[in-house]
C-alpha cells in the first residue's frame, strides 16, 4: 500500500462522505462548471456504475439481503470498485477527461474499517489492490452529522438503516483520513449554502485542470 498512483492524464476527483451530506447535488454542479470550460467530465458513482456493479449494489444495499458477514460486504464493495476501476475510471482518465465519482475506496475505508468490526488495515488492502493503488488527484469531504443526514430519508437501504454510532465511526473515519492528507482532501461544512460549497470546491479542482 505504498505505491500511491495518481493518473498522469486527465484529472480524478472523489467526493466522500455520510448519508445525505450533498455529494450527488455538488458532483453535478462541478460537472456542469466544468464542461461550461469545456472540459470532458465523466460522472459516475460506487457501487453500482457499471452492469456487475449494479448487481452488486443490489445485494449490499437491499434491506432484503439482511444480514451480511462484515468481511463479505466489504469483499462485494471491494468487486465493485475493481469492475468500476478498470472498465469506467481508468479508460476516462486514459482519455484526458476528468473524472468524478460519487465515493471511492475511502467508502470502504470509512463504512467496513471504522463502521465495522474488521481490521483498518485489513480492508485497506483488499480495496487498494482491487483498484490498483488509483488515488483521486482531489477527494471532497462533505462533514454532516448523522442525524441531520439521515434525517432526509423517509426510506433507508441496508447502510443508511445502521444504528447511529455506526454512522458516527463513519463520519470520524472521514475526517481521519482527511487529516492525514491535507495536499489531497479538502473538508467542507455540508450545512453551508450550496453555492457556497461549490465555490470552495471549484478553487480547489481549478488549479488540478491542464
Amino acid at each position: 500500500m505504498s505505491r500511491r498512483v495518481y493518473a498522469d492524464t486527465g484529472v480524478f476527483v472523489c467526493f466522500e462522505g455520510g448519508e445525505g451530506a450533498g455529494k450527488s447535488t455538488q458532483s453535478g454542479l462541478l460537472r456542469t462548471w466544468l464542461e461550461e470550460r469545456d472540459h470532458t467530465v465523466l460522472l459516475t458513482f460506487e457501487p453500482g456504475d457499471t452492469p456487475v456493479g449494479q448487481a452488486l449494489r443490489r445485494i449490499v444495499l437491499s434491506p432484503e439481503t439482511g444480514e451480511l458477514s462484515h468481511r463479505t460486504e466489504a469483499l462485494l464493495y471491494a468487486a465493485d470498485k475493481a469492475e468500476h476501476v478498470d472498465t469506467v475510471v481508468l479508460p476516462a482518465l486514459a482519455r484526458g477527461e476528468v473524472v468524478i465519482t460519487d465515493r471511492y475506496v475511502d467508502s470502504s475505508l470509512a463504512y467496513q474499517g471504522a463502521g465495522r468490526d474488521l481490521l483498518l488495515a485489513d480492508v485497506e488492502r483488499v480495496n487498494r489492490w482491487a483498484t490498483g493503488d488509483l488515488r483521486p488527484h482531489l477527494t471532497v469531504v462533505l462533514d454532516l452529522a448523522p442525524e441531520a443526514g439521515l434525517g432526509r430519508f423517509t426510506e433507508r437501504d441496508r447502510i443508511e438503516g445502521e444504528s447511529v454510532e455506526f454512522h458516527e465511526r463513519v463520519r470520524q473515519g472521514f475526517l481521519d483520513l482527511a487529516a492525514a492528507d491535507p495536499d489531497h482532501y479538502v473538508v467542507l461544512d455540508a450545512r453551508a449554502p450550496i453555492e457556497e460549497i461549490a465555490a470552495a470546491i471549484r478553487a480547489r479542482v481549478e488549479v488540478l485542470l491542464p
